[in-house]
């Protein structure tokens, strides 16, 4: 999650459109934007995405469909957003909000490259490529 930075300007409006999957987003700087479900879902800043450093970023695959199902504030800096897919532990600040509004054209191209160069789809019913699966956890052999 990015740190609560006293210069981020402040939501003023933030309304969930269900039926085009988006979320506008309104910021007293006159910045506003439209992000997609997919979008806030596969940036989302939990660690399962994110992943705990540089480097450890997991791709979200076939999350097209995706939608946000409830909206919880957290004190006066955040929300936590739920998702269709089961998906609820990115606490969204406004900073990080901030961020994907003036960023999200970049980091949806971003997106799509990288699903590209893996072989790997938007679409949920498509196969998962091997290299994106979850590895099985290491077995121990008792010995030391």
């Amino acid at each position: 999650m990015a740190g609560l930075n006293p210069d981020t300007p402040n939501p003023t409006a933030i309304t969930l459109h269900q039926r085009a999957r988006t979320l506008e987003i309104a910021f007293e700087d006159g910045v506003t934007a439209n992000l997609s479900h997919e979008l806030l879902r596969v940036y989302s800043p939990s660690a399962e995405v994110r992943g705990h450093g540089a480097g450890q970023e997991v791709l979200q695959v076939g999350k097209r469909d995706v939608e946000i199902t409830d909206i919880e504030q957290v004190g006066n800096y955040a929300v936590k957003l739920v998702f269709s897919d089961g998906h609820d532990s990115g606490l969204y600040s406004w900073d990080y909000f901030y961020e994907l509004a003036t960023g999200h054209e970049a980091l949806w191209a971003t997106y799509l490259q990288r699903l590209a160069e893996a072989g790997a789809s938007r679409d949920p019913a498509a196969p998962v490529p091997e290299a994106l699966q979850p590895k099985p956890a290491a077995k121990s052999c008792g010995k030391h």
